[in-house]
C-alpha cells in the first residue's frame, strides 16, 4: 500500500518533486549549514541493492560550498528519479567539517508491465506513434511518457480541442510493475469566431483572417496560431508588436492580433557612374528610379514600378501587381511586366502571370506562366546580326516556384534563411525576319524545347550584438540546344555581380557566391564590407566561353530624415577587365519611404 500511494502521489506532482524536495526535504537542514569553500560529498545508499545503482551514475565530489553540494544532491535524485526509480529520495543529510553526508534511498527500479490503448482513436495513435508493444516489459521513464502525453494533447489543439485532457486510468502495481489504460478526454470542439486587430494600423481584419487562413466556423488549430506570426514578418508594411493573443468564450476563439503600421511605400533613385566606352576619361550617367506602392487601403495589394538605364541607349522597364485573396480564397495572383531594350540590337518584352499559395511554416509555392518575345531592331545592322547570334523568337513557359522564408525582418535582417527554387519548361519558336538571308534558318530547328533552373539561398547570421554576416549563392541555368544571345541571362551590377557595368556579362547559366559582413550602427544603419565570387558559362556556338569574375568593395546605409541614403564603392576583376581602381564603380541614392 505504501508504494501504491506513493507512486500515484508522486505521479500526479512529478513535475513538481524537486522543487518539493528542496522546500521540504533540505530546506532546514541547507538552512543550519554554514557555507564553506571545497566542500566534499559523500553518498551513501540506505539500502543494499542502491549502492549497485548509485554506482552507474556520477556527480561532483568537491563542490565550492555546501549550497552547490546540496544542488548535486537533488540532480542525482532527479536523474534517479527520471531513470524510473520513482521513490529516491534524500534520507538523511548533515555537515561535520569539509564533509557532506547524504544517505540515500534509491529504491526498485519501475517498468511498464503493459500500458494499453484506453480509447485513442486511429488518428491519436498514428500522430502520437503509441503502440502497445512499446510499453510492454520496459523500464519506466517518466519523461517518456511526458513526451506521449504532449504529442497527444498537440494532435487535440491541432484538431479543434484546445481543453483535450490525457490520464493514466486503472492503475496497478505490482512490486515494481505497473499496468494502466491510457485514456484521453478531448472535452468540447472549438472553432473560430473573429479575429481582431489591435494598434494604429490600416490592415483590414478581413484580408488578414484570410491571409492567415483563420476562417470562421473553423477547426481551432494551435499550430496555425502559432505560425501565424511567422507569415506575418514577411509582409514588409506592418509590424507585430506583441504575440498574438486567444480569447475563449464557450466553445468559440477570437484571435487578437498587436500590429502596427510601418513605412513601406517607397520612392527612391539610384545614380551610378561608369566609364564611357565611347569617349575617353568621360564619365556614363546610368541609374533607377523605383516607385512601391503596399497594403493599397489595408487589403495588402501592391503595386511597383522601376526604371533603369544600365548603360548608353539600354533601358529596362519592371512592373508587378500583386493581389491577394483572389475572390476570398487564400491564393495570391501576381502580374509582371519586363521589358529590356538593349542598345540598337534587339528589345525583349516579358509578361508573366503566377498564382501564389502561402504555407504555415514559411513557405510560399507558386505556379506561373509566361510569354517572352525578342525581336531585333530594325536599326540593327543586318551585316553583322549572324555574327552577334540575335534572332527572332518567341517562347511560351510554365513553371513552379517555392520560397522559403524565415527572415527576422524584411528590410534589415540579422538572422535567418531564406531559399527559392524555380523550374520552369516550354516551346521557344524561331521567327523568320525578312532582313536575314533565308539561308540563317537553313540549319535551325523552328520549334525547340526550352528548360530553365534558377536558386537562391541566403543565409544570415548574428556576429555579436550589432553585426551580421551574409552568405549568399544565386544562380541560373538555360537549356536548350539553340541559344542565341537575346536568349541568355544578363549578369553583372549591383543586384548581381558588384564592380562591373549593369548587365556586363551574357551567360547561359551562372552562379554568384556573396560573403558580406555589416556593422549595424543602428536598426536601419550600417556599414559593410563584401566580396562577390563569380562563375559565367556563354553555350553560343560560334564563341562558347566562361569565366570567374570576382568583385570586392564596401559601402555604408543610414536613415536620413529625407529617407535611406546608400552607397556602395565596388572593384571588379575579369578575363575583360583588370583590377584598378580606373573601373571602379560608384553607386549612390537615396530611399524614401512614405
Amino acid at each position: 500500500m505504501y508504494k501504491i500511494a506513493a507512486f500515484i502521489l508522486w505521479f500526479l506532482l512529478w513535475p513538481l518533486l524537486e522543487q518539493a524536495q528542496a522546500q521540504q526535504g533540505l530546506s532546514t537542514q541547507q538552512n543550519s549549514i554554514a557555507k564553506e569553500k571545497r566542500v566534499t560529498l559523500q553518498v551513501e545508499a540506505k539500502e543494499a541493492a542502491g549502492l549497485q545503482y548509485l554506482q552507474q551514475y556520477s556527480y561532483k565530489n568537491t563542490n565550492p560550498d555546501s549550497a552547490a553540494a546540496a544542488k548535486e544532491v537533488l540532480q542525482l535524485v532527479y536523474r534517479l528519479q527520471q531513470d524510473g526509480h520513482l521513490l529516491a529520495s534524500v534520507d538523511s543529510l548533515y555537515l561535520r567539517r569539509d564533509t557532506l553526508h547524504v544517505k540515500l534511498y534509491a529504491g526498485q527500479p519501475f517498468e511498464w508491465a503493459q500500458l494499453r490503448n484506453g480509447n485513442l482513436s486511429e488518428g491519436i495513435l498514428l500522430e502520437s506513434g503509441f503502440r502497445e508493444k512499446f510499453y510492454r516489459e520496459v523500464p519506466f521513464k517518466p519523461a517518456e511518457y511526458v513526451k506521449l502525453q504532449q504529442r497527444i494533447l498537440n494532435y487535440a489543439e491541432r484538431n479543434g480541442y484546445p481543453f483535450a485532457s490525457v490520464w493514466l486510468d486503472s492503475i496497478k502495481i505490482e512490486g515494481n510493475s505497473i499496468e494502466a489504460a491510457l485514456m484521453v478526454e478531448k472535452a468540447f470542439v472549438v472553432t473560430y469566431d473573429s479575429l481582431e486587430i489591435v494598434g494604429n494600423t490600416k490592415t483590414q481584419p478581413k484580408f488578414l483572417m484570410r491571409y492567415l487562413q483563420l476562417l470562421p466556423e473553423q477547426v481551432y488549430n494551435q499550430d496555425q496560431i502559432n505560425s501565424s506570426q511567422r507569415l506575418l514578418t514577411q509582409l514588409p508594411y506592418i509590424r507585430t508588436v506583441r504575440p498574438p493573443q486567444v480569447r475563449f468564450a464557450k466553445d468559440k476563439a477570437k484571435v487578437y492580433y498587436f500590429l502596427e503600421d510601418r513605412q513601406a511605400n517607397q520612392i527612391d533613385g539610384v545614380v551610378g557612374f561608369l566609364p564611357d566606352p565611347t569617349r575617353k576619361e568621360k564619365l556614363l550617367i546610368t541609374g533607377e528610379a523605383n516607385l512601391s506602392i503596399r497594403n493599397i487601403q489595408g487589403t495588402g495589394k501592391q503595386l511597383a514600378l522601376q526604371w533603369r538605364r544600365v548603360n548608353k541607349g539600354s533601358v529596362i522597364l519592371n512592373g508587378e501587381y500583386l493581389h491577394p485573396n483572389l475572390l476570398g480564397t487564400p491564393f495570391e495572383l501576381g502580374a509582371k511586366f519586363n521589358l529590356l531594350k538593349q542598345d540598337s540590337s534587339f528589345i525583349t518584352i516579358q509578361p508573366h502571370l503566377q498564382l501564389a499559395y502561402y504555407t504555415l511554416k514559411y513557405g510560399k509555392f507558386s505556379v506561373f506562366t509566361e510569354w517572352r518575345n525578342s525581336r531585333i531592331l530594325s536599326s540593327a545592322n543586318t551585316q553583322s546580326l549572324q555574327q552577334l547570334d540575335l534572332a527572332d523568337a518567341r517562347t511560351n513557359t510554365y513553371g513552379l516556384n517555392y520560397l522559403w522564408n524565415n527572415l527576422d525582418d524584411f528590410y534589415f535582417p540579422k538572422r535567418g534563411r531564406l531559399v527559392e527554387l524555380q523550374l520552369a519548361a516550354g516551346n521557344k519558336k524561331l521567327l523568320r525576319n525578312p532582313e536575314l538571308e533565308k539561308s540563317f534558318y537553313d540549319t535551325l530547328d523552328i520549334k525547340t524545347t526550352q528548360l530553365s533552373l534558377r536558386l537562391r539561398l541566403e543565409n544570415y547570421f548574428r556576429v555579436g550584438k550589432s553585426s551580421a554576416l551574409l552568405t549568399r549563392l544565386q544562380g541560373e541555368a538555360l537549356l536548350n540546344d539553340q541559344i542565341f544571345l537575346n536568349d541568355m541571362f544578363r549578369l553583372g551590377g549591383l543586384n548581381t555581380l558588384r564592380g562591373f557595368d549593369e548587365y556586363f556579362f551574357y551567360a547561359s547559366s551562372y552562379a554568384v557566391g556573396t560573403l558580406e559582413y555589416r556593422l549595424f550602427t543602428a536598426q536601419d544603419s550600417y556599414v559593410l564590407l563584401f566580396y562577390d565570387q563569380g562563375y559565367y558559362r556563354s553555350d553560343l556556338e560560334s564563341s562558347l566561353a566562361q569565366g570567374y569574375p570576382f568583385g570586392v568593395g564596401g559601402g555604408i546605409s543610414f536613415s536620413t530624415g529625407a529617407g535611406i541614403f546608400q552607397l556602395v564603392y565596388s572593384l571588379g576583376k575579369s578575363d575583360q577587365q583588370p583590377l584598378s581602381l580606373k573601373y571602379s564603380k560608384i553607386h549612390f541614392g537615396i530611399t524614401s519611404k512614405f
